[in-house]
């Protein structure tokens, strides 16, 4: 007999209780996607607790116990977590981090409330002392967590947990709200809910867990609110279902159905999230009476979602002004501003607004994003702002002012015209934002230059003027003109990021670290309108990008408009809590420099040194000088309780010195890296590719940059990775890099990529999502096995970022035979991976085609391919069909569609290529109806959340309306098996007319 309950994660660890994960349970495994997930809903649920009540609350899931034989009267109640060991281990670790949060910013009682009430049981002693005892793999790290040792945070997954929350937490610590970590913490406790279903010693716990897991087709919301409707027209279901509900249905899929429900629930609401959006719906249609007024309400619907197909595909909209408007907005990439787009468009087609009024709204709402982006406010507290605005404007008139005085008061951070003057001094622009948008602001800036011809984005990538690694002839360009108190270094970090440093290139740019004279000639003859304004400079320092920002300042503030002029303006506060982020995901035994920090976050040295030394900052005492020095002046916060020095703190979480005094330069993290752990989105700044033309612009470059021993070694490196069985592809960005690429069982991987400049870079950041090196302990081997090279150490704590060497080193005999055995070592493990089988081309796959917001099967029919993504468990099957493989594609609720041949592996979408007239063209550079996305806007797309594509080329296909379904036919779940049952390949055959190849 089992027995569910919903409960809180207050409820299940107070008390003397233990959770234990049993040994045959996988290890922690929650990536970054994970743990975006649930701190975006988080952070949604304490604002939405604190507006409407306690009573608000987030289903976290469920929790399958069962009692071990230890459980008795006294002592610790033991049970063993036959499922949602995954969500306790996150929630607990999340816990402990809020912990040591509150302990460090607030008081240290925190530390023995928490820990006394929901992370340890007191008294206890061993392992019982834990109220959650992860497998024994997990065991040291969770425990250094839970009990706030030096080593908490280490570079395993359950460190990457911890310092995950502690950098989120550290950021979202607004100093003027007293309340906020409070409240998150309050969020955590009472506010997830969860469905504890626990056995008895007489249940088959695993078999209960099976069930639980055994799903079906879930029925929509779109389903349920259709059915809803209908039940509630008796008499008038057949006409309204012609008339209205029909073109509405053909306009929208499923997903987009879905969407249109909830923008319209949340225009009332703000606080209605998506999977509440049937409950929010019928609440407020059960005060509807009669069938007229359904009648009127689906009426209504159908409007709305003739609206709603202009957003996603604003060349649908008659009006040019607004037609560019939607265009931008949507390109942007953030659905948070579709509530308030509906919302003009309804009042529009209500008569309430001109189309003038309604694209000067939108205007104002571009002017918005970007003015936020210029000044490093991108998404503070975004969602809120945009979901507030509708019931916030509605019956206000004109909508451009009104919007425009919404926007203008309170802690939105819209900012003003003197605000936008200073950011685009001292904002380090290249890490605001989403790298598109950074990319979409420089091309409407080009485009505010010369405005006859649109910028394609796809087409040009961003350059660093000044650039990102100096030469002795920058040195001494910027060394020009100091103060006596200046160093080269100060003015570098305070420029090198701003908006007035950088600038559009085409992708086929070869400028790199070249002196300011040859970059001049290049900008001179640019396609780009503004490079011509850089190459009138004769030199390129401090006074040049300064006066270029400010020229930069007054375009923006010509094209975007800012806050109502009666707005009091919210201060723009340097940004300390990016900086707390990234050092909070700093892991023991690295270290950082005030330099690093300083430009990461767009300020110097002194102002980050003074806040280190008079504020809370997490690890603070792991920022050094820029050798790797202590500080003369450091000390710990008067109230830190702290006795030890900095350097002895520092030996004790394994930070290694010289005799000199100075930090293991190997376990350095630059700005670039504080990035990359902070979660902020850097300029892309590889993609593979195949191309003459990008490896002769590798070559070409490479024998600019490195010496002639060096460019035979590395030609030596890649015959010897060849003869491996790997292959060589080139990238795009302006610095051509060369990687080393092979098949793995889940599809591309590559180990290390080759830079001109002189890197050899191993890029563990990309193998964490790669099989089988996404295991821990295998890309810790790879790491070993390179510091086997001589002058080679790669640090334990960079295990999951693109940590290097120097590519001279492989002019020397002994150190390139020790890389081509790590490579050598690296093919054999793929090979001992078992790949997906390799099956012969006869052989018939059923694939699953997920239709709807994120995928479009009139792209797939049209440019010839099949994807799936969204998580490992579905792009996971479709990485397992061969090249050569006959699919039989199958959409749900429709039936099967087509069948093809697959012309390659499998490929990330933003890597993918599909072949249309005989030639292989870029896939995300076409025309498409559908995302491809699959994490909100804030979020990075990863290796395990991407979408992945396959091309095919068509056998027999037809539209949606052609699908072909009988009953008996097979179709499951996954997105992609082998496919043996004879009665649907037969018929199938028969239907399209494809015979069978055997």
């Amino acid at each position: 007999m089992v027995k569910a309950v919903e409960t809180s994660l207050r409820e299940l660890l107070e008390g003397t209780k233990q959770y234990q994960v049993p040994l045959y349970q996988r290890t922690y495994s929650w990536k970054i996607a994970q743990l975006e997930r649930l701190w975006d809903d988080l952070v949604q649920l304490a604002e939405d607790r604190a507006s409407n009540g306690s009573q608000v609350t987030h289903f976290l899931g469920s929790l399958v116990l069962a009692p071990t034989p230890e459980i008795g009267p006294a002592g610790v109640s033991k049970y063993l977590v036959v499922d949602g060991q995954q969500r306790l281990t996150t929630t607990t670790l999340l816990l402990a981090a809020i912990r040591d949060h509150r302990v460090a910013t607030e008081s240290p009682e925190h530390r023995d409330r928490l820990n006394e009430q929901y992370l340890i049981n007191k008294w206890k002693l061993g392992d019982e002392r834990l109220k959650v005892l992860p497998t024994q793999a997990d065991r040291p790290s969770y425990v250094a967590c839970i009990e706030a040792s030096p080593l908490a945070g280490s570079t395993d997954q359950v460190g990457e947990t911890y310092r995950y929350f502690r950098g989120r937490l550290a950021d979202h610590d607004d100093p003027d709200d007293l309340h906020d970590i409070e409240q998150i913490e309050d969020a955590v406790l009472s506010g997830l809910t969860l469905v504890a279903v626990t056995t008895t010693r007489d249940d088959n716990a695993h078999r209960i867990f099976e069930s639980l897991n055994n799903t079906g087709l879930r029925l929509t919301q779109g389903d349920l609110l259709r059915n809803y409707l209908f039940m509630r027209l008796p008499h008038r279901g057949a006409v309204v279902y012609q008339t209205q509900w029909l073109p509405l249905q053909n306009r929208l899929n499923n997903p987009e159905l879905e969407l249109l429900f909830w923008l319209d629930a949340v225009q009332r609401d703000d606080s209605v999230t998506q999977r509440d959006t049937y409950q929010s719906q019928i609440n407020r249609m059960d005060s509807l009476v009669g069938e007229d007024a359904i009648e009127a309400e689906v009426q209504r619907f159908n409007g709305l979602s003739e609206l709603l197909g202009r957003i996603l595909d604003p060349s649908t909209e008659p009006n040019g002004a607004v037609r560019e408007r939607l265009a931008r907005l949507r390109a942007w990439g953030t659905t948070t501003v579709y509530p308030l787009l509906l919302h003009l468009l309804e009042r529009r087609s209500q008569g309430a607004a001109t189309d003038d009024e309604i694209a000067r709204a939108m205007l104002r709402l571009e002017g918005y994003l970007v003015r936020r982006v210029i000044t490093g406010r991108a998404t503070a507290g975004l969602n809120r702002v945009l979901l507030r605005a509708v019931p916030e404007i509605t019956g206000r008139t004109p909508a451009d002012e009104a919007l425009g005085s919404y926007l203008s008061v309170g802690r939105k951070f819209f900012a003003t015209d003197e605000q936008v003057r200073a950011g685009v001094l001292t904002t380090p622009f290249y890490f605001t934002g989403r790298s598109n948008q950074r990319k979409l602001v420089l091309t409407w800036l080009e485009e505010a230059f010369a405005s006859k011809e649109r910028v394609d984005p796809a087409s040009c990538s961003i350059e660093h003027v000044l650039p990102q690694t100096l030469t002795p002839a920058w040195r001494a360009m910027l060394k020009e003109g100091l103060a006596d108190d200046e160093s080269v270094s100060d003015v570098y970090d305070a420029l090198v990021h701003t908006i007035g440093n950088l600038t559009l290139t085409g992708y086929n740019s070869e400028l790199g670290n070249k002196a300011f004279g040859a970059k001049r000639a290049a900008y001179a003859d640019s396609a780009f309108q503004m490079n011509h304004e850089i190459a009138k400079a004769t030199t390129w320092g401090r006074s040049e990008i300064q006066t270029r920002a400010a020229a930069l300042a007054a375009r923006i503030i010509e094209t975007w408009p800012g806050p109502d002029a009666t707005a009091q303006p919210e201060p723009m506060r340097t940004s300390w809590g990016l900086m707390n982020r990234a050092l909070a995901e700093l892991p023991p035994g690295s270290w950082t420099s005030y330099s690093a920090v300083a430009q990461f976050i767009g300020s110097h040295q002194v102002p980050v040194g003074q806040r280190i030394a008079n504020h809370p900052v997490p690890n603070g005492h792991r920022v050094l000088q820029v050798g790797g020095t202590v500080s003369p002046g450091f000390r710990w916060l008067a109230d830190s309780g702290r006795t030890d020095s900095q350097r002895e703190a520092l030996e004790a979480e394994g930070l290694t010195f010289d005799e000199a005094g100075r930090a293991d330069p190997a376990q350095h993290f630059d700005a670039e890296e504080l990035a990359t752990l902070a979660g902020v989105d850097p300029e892309d700044l590889f993609v593979p590719t195949q191309g003459d033309e990008r490896e002769s612009s590798f070559w070409a470059q490479l024998t600019q940059s490195q010496g002639a021993p060096t460019v035979t070694a590395v030609g030596e490196l890649l015959n010897a990775w060849q003869k491996l069985g790997g292959r060589i592809e080139f990238g795009s960005a302006a610095e051509t890099s060369c990687f080393l690429v092979a098949n793995g069982p889940a599809g591309d991987i590559w180990p290390a990529t080759l830079y001109p400049s002189g890197k050899f870079e191993v890029v563990f950041q990309h193998l964490t999502s790669r099989p089988p090196f996404d295991e821990l302990a295998l890309r810790d081997e790879l790491r070993q096995r390179f510091n086997q090279v001589p002058g080679v150490d790669l640090p334990e704590s960079k295990v999951s970022l693109r940590p290097g060497f120097a590519l001279a080193l492989l002019a020397s005999v002994e150190a390139a035979e020790r890389v081509n055995a790590a490579l050598e070592w690296f093919v054999a493990r793929l090979d001992g991976a078992q790949p997906a089988p390799k099956l012969a081309d006869t052989t018939n796959w059923y694939v699953s085609f997920g239709e709807g917001l994120s995928r479009s099967w009139a792209d797939a029919l049209k440019y010839g391919f099949i994807s799936a993504g969204g998580g490992a468990w579905y792009s996971g099957t479709l990485r397992g069909v061969p090249q050569g493989a006959r699919v039989f594609v199958h959409i749900a609720n429709h039936g099967y569609v087509a069948v093809g041949e697959t012309l390659a592996a499998a490929r990330r979408f933003d890597e993918a290529e599909v072949l249309v007239d005989g030639v292989w063209q870029s896939l995300p550079g076409m025309d498409l109806l559908a995302s491809y996305r699959h994490v909100s806007d804030s979020t990075e797309v990863t290796d395990e959340n991407a979408e992945y594509v396959i091309p095919v080329r068509w056998l027999q296909a037809a539209p949606l309306d052609g699908a072909y379904w009988e009953g008996g036919m097979f179709a499951n779940q996954h997105s992609a098996c082998l496919l043996t049952h004879q009665f649907t390949i037969e018929r199938v055959e028969r239907h399209f007319d494809v015979s069978d190849p055997t």
